[in-house]
């Protein structure tokens, strides 16, 4: 049985290269860095969690909410087979146990804070504002798109960036948890405009405060899909 069923929906993507020794030490064991086209990425994502479904079961009030996380591409060789997946440097929701929950089961490195978002979908854009609630001040991530969504190719930054299907967290020096992630390819909104308000460094930590005076190398609004989260084990 899958651990978590959901849809994640609207999801707003800032993409923005990094060095790689800055992302080196947060590898977690057995994992490399996964690189696009020589580059290494970080992604600032905001999104909706619907219809969340614990072990099969809905939870009262933890159905529906946001997340905005930060996330960089790793890769891990299984055998013969290479497993494209994500570390998470911070991920923020605004409910308490779902925070408890991540972060003792999976190990994770969830926040709870007060988040908010606001969607409007018309016959000629395509508008999501995520923002969330740091040290009293809100910060934000707003993105606007054209409403008529396109396949993502293969072998695009897009695809590269939506289709690592496997999650990797560092439990120590020689341990990490690996689990995956199921979904189908997504589709995607050309962006016509977007809104970055936040302190990289003060949120995420002092290496990644070049952020904020660095213009992201590409915005993407992907619309998601229902998703599932299996169940963890140690590699």
């Amino acid at each position: 049985m899958s651990f978590l069923k959901a849809e994640w929906r609207k999801l707003a993507i800032a993409n923005y290269e990094v060095q790689p020794e800055i992302l080196k030490p947060l590898l977690p064991y057995q994992t490399e860095l996964d690189y696009w086209e020589g580059k290494a990425y970080v992604s600032l994502v905001g999104f909706r969690f619907l219809n969340t479904r614990l072990l099969g079961l809905p939870i009262p009030f933890h159905q529906n909410f946001e997340e905005v996380n930060l996330r960089f591409y790793v890769k891990y060789k299984d055998g013969n087979e290479w497993k494209r997946g994500v570390v998470f440097v911070k991920e923020i929701v605004p409910k308490f146990m779902i925070s408890f929950v991540a972060n003792t089961i999976y190990g994770e490195h969830y926040v709870t804070l007060p988040m908010r978002h606001q969607w409007e979908i018309t016959s000629e854009q395509i508008t999501v504002n995520y923002e969330w609630k740091f040290e009293k001040e809100w910060n934000k991530f707003k993105v606007s798109a054209s409403p008529q969504p396109t396949e993502i190719k293969p072998d695009t930054e897009a695809h590269f960036i939506t289709e690592h299907y496997w999650g990797y967290t560092r439990i120590n020096a020689q341990k990490t948890s690996e689990y995956e992630v199921r979904h189908p390819t997504w589709a995607q909104y050309e962006v016509k405009d977007y809104d970055i308000r936040l302190d990289f460094g003060r949120l995420y930590g002092q290496e990644f405060q070049n952020l904020n005076t660095q213009k992201p190398d590409s915005i993407m609004l992907a619309e998601g899909s229902e998703i599932s989260v299996e169940p963890k084990k140690k590699v």
